[in-house]
């Protein structure tokens, strides 16, 4: 049992610590008066990052829960500073309201759809305040939720306040028989990002000596992606013979494999891990963690990858926030509606095939006035997008207690 508030209660490899925090075996240190905040997985952690900093800059207690593995390791690796951090316990009454009862928070903060009915009555039942953030009602999960409409209206009667990502979130919240003036569309969090500090003439430098070569990053991709971006990139160089390729595989584990992809295809490889870049390489391996969103900072084109598979694709924020555009597979149904509303601010392209994205990036290589613009849109789309976290941080204000900084 850790004596910081500032320790998380597991390891991420401990896994039967994580089922003795589900079943309660272990339970939290009370932190009265705490913000509690629940986050399930990975995704929903990164959502709620800026919100945590901004709420521990003002002085609030913290405490993190998740329910995955991935969601433990990204709270552990951005909040453990901040935040006391644990694993959900299974949402049976009996559990919910011990675990609430000793941890003593005076407001949760629900990100998403994490609409668990023990938890929820247990907070009821030990008077704490209940808002939705970020919430989410998607297209799969939307006729479910209607169909037992009755239902949910009475489980989620704790929740004072609801501040969904958009106006389509909010008319399916009253759908479900939450009255409107519980409702307040607050944006999407996941937009209130920062770029990344990175020396940008350095990094390009150290990737191109000349600064003068165009750089395509071809980030987060899949198994059967590298060779079929490869044969397109043949078209690429014939268009602009200096092109500078960076690869960036999704899972580390298969940087070895997809390294033997690039030399099969006859080409100049340098890995980032080497110490030296070896010069005029067609193609460089990124084969580290954590580099992917400075590389945004200094790319000419940017495609997202797990989208010319059926894995969903990943997300474009983090390269909008470094004004880029981004070009995509059909494949991205993860991030279905921001990358709507990205390709009609003309911030995105989606290409449908192989050969529509050989063309697009074919296209962005002999004119770069239209990468230019697609960039553009790219800042002035972000910069639209920024009020979410100010907007949350006003709307949960009647149900902050009160912080050391006051």
């Amino acid at each position: 049992m850790p004596n910081s508030d500032n320790q998380s209660l597991s390891t991420c490899n401990d896994t039967p610590q994580k089922w003795r925090q589900h079943l309660l075996l272990d339970l939290p240190q009370p932190k009265p008066d705490c913000i509690w905040i629940h986050a399930c997985s990975f995704g929903e952690v990164a959502s709620i990052l800026p919100l945590a900093f901004a709420l521990h800059q003002q002085g609030y207690p913290l405490h993190i829960t998740v329910i995955t593995h991935t969601g433990m390791q990204h709270a552990q690796k951005h909040l453990s500073n901040i935040a006391s951090i644990s694993y959900l316990p299974w949402d049976l009454p009996t559990l919910m309201r011990r675990f609430v009862h000793k941890l003593q928070p005076s407001l949760l903060l629900l990100a998403e759809t994490e609409f668990w009915p023990g938890m929820l009555k247990a907070c009821k039942q030990e008077g704490v305040a209940v808002v939705g953030i970020n919430t989410r009602i998607s297209d799969r999960s939307f006729p479910k939720y209607h169909a037992s409409r009755i239902l949910w209206q009475r489980w989620l009667s704790p929740i004072q306040l609801f501040l969904p990502q958009s106006v389509q979130d909010a008319e399916r919240l009253q759908a479900m028989g939450i009255a409107p003036e519980r409702i307040h569309v607050a944006g999407n969090l996941k937009y209130a990002v920062s770029p990344p500090k990175v020396d940008a003439e350095s990094l390009r430098k150290r990737l191109d000596p000349s600064l003068l070569r165009p750089i395509l990053l071809l980030a987060s991709t899949h198994h059967d992606e590298e060779s079929r971006l490869l044969e397109m990139r043949a078209k690429w160089h014939q268009v602009r013979p200096d092109l500078l390729t960076l690869i960036v595989p999704r899972h580390p584990e298969r940087f070895n494999l997809v390294a033997e992809l690039i030399q099969k295809q006859g080409l100049h490889l340098s890995r980032w891990s080497n110490t030296d870049i070896i010069p005029n390489s067609d193609v460089i391996l990124i084969d580290a963690m954590g580099i992917l969103q400075s590389l945004y900072a200094i790319a000419d084109i940017a495609f997202i990858g797990g989208s010319l598979v059926n894995i969903g694709g990943h997300n474009p924020i983090e390269a909008a926030i470094c004004g880029r555009g981004v070009i995509t597979g059909a494949h991205t149904q993860n991030f279905k509606e921001i990358m709507q509303h990205m390709q009609k601010h003309h911030v995105a392209v989606v290409a449908q095939s192989d050969h529509e994205l050989e063309t697009c990036i074919t296209r962005f290589l002999q004119h770069p006035e239209d990468l230019q613009e697609l960039h553009k849109n790219a800042a002035l789309y972000m910069q639209d997008k920024s009020q979410a976290l100010t907007n949350v941080l006003q709307y949960i204000k009647p149900y902050l207690p009160p912080s050391t900084c006051d």
